[in-house]
């Protein structure tokens, strides 16, 4: 039984760090890249508005900050839960 509650809470961690990177991920493409960009676009950055950067640019980093995150979460959750590579 522990072993199944384990599991579930190892899943349960891992669907909501998803959720978290799904969310950060459709507020910084769809959000700041499309729908908030007339609002940010009076804020330079590099020569450029903050709305066209974040079309252009930003959301890219954002991205692979993202992936680095992740990964790094879910090396340490599967450490902690013992489903780690060795």
């Amino acid at each position: 039984m522990s072993d199944k509650s384990s599991s579930n809470a190892y899943w349960q961690a891992n669907l909501r760090i998803i959720k978290i990177c799904m969310v950060i991920w459709a507020l910084v493409s769809l959000g700041f890249g499309i729908l908030l960009r007339p609002l940010i676009s009076g804020i330079p950055v590099g020569g450029t508005d903050l709305g066209f950067w974040f079309a252009q640019q930003g959301s890219i980093l954002v991205f692979i900050a993202l992936i680095f995150f992740y990964a790094t979460y879910m090396n340490r959750l599967d450490r902690e839960h013992g489903v780690d590579e060795q």
